[in-house]
């Protein structure tokens, strides 16, 4: 959807907040986001676990703090109850859709998918890769053409491409990326598996 509005943002929060109940489902029913047969999939999410665990759980003490503070003052007991439940909802749906939205390979259709959640599904066809490697990394600075998605500050797989391709932000905010620096839980896997699709994939 174009545009900056009131409306537009209206409808990114909507559309948001409908992708996270989705991935709780997905989550609960040990499902995958689009990861049909033939596509591999590599997921990302183990290292955060139990800093999303110890978040969640302070999120639960302060709610019950709070509640026995504000019991003798109903309405703003029954506010900030709302509000702590669904602090707590968003907490464990960020870490679900990590969870369920992992980086997939489509070999069949010669892509490549660098996820992180719900806000960012970068599809790279694998003609436009130049090379892929394991690189551990725990400090990134910013640069031009460069998408940094690390997890518990770390990254250890860099993908490199030939050509730019295409990436819009949450706020439609469009880049052109060149360097794609990425966390997986397996990265000796993700590389080999990239590198098998792109062989498969050449044009003789």
């Amino acid at each position: 959807m174009r545009g900056t509005g009131p409306a537009a943002f209206a409808y990114l929060l909507v559309r948001h907040e409908l992708r996270l109940w989705a991935s709780l489902w997905l989550w609960a029913a040990r499902r995958t986001h689009d990861a049909a047969a033939g596509r591999a999939v590599f997921g990302y999410a183990r290292g955060q676990g139990a800093m999303m665990a110890g978040l969640t759980f302070v999120c639960v003490v302060e709610s019950v703090m709070l509640s026995v503070l504000l019991r003798d003052w109903p309405t703003a007991h029954h506010v900030m109850l709302v509000l702590d439940v669904y602090t707590v909802v968003m907490v464990v749906g960020l870490h679900a859709a990590s969870v369920v939205r992992p980086h997939v390979l489509d070999p069949g259709a010669g892509v490549l998918r660098i996820r992180r959640a719900l806000h960012v599904d970068l599809r790279i066809p694998l003609e436009r890769i130049a090379s892929v490697r394991r690189e551990l990394r725990t400090t990134h600075e910013s640069a031009d053409g460069q998408l940094d998605l690390a997890v518990q500050s770390q990254t250890s797989v860099i993908v490199e491409l030939a050509e730019p391709v295409a990436h819009v932000s949450f706020f439609g905010r469009r880049r052109e990326i060149r360097v794609v620096r990425c966390h997986a839980d397996d990265p000796g896997a993700f590389v080999r598996a990239v590198e098998q699709a792109r062989e498969g994939h050449a044009v003789p």
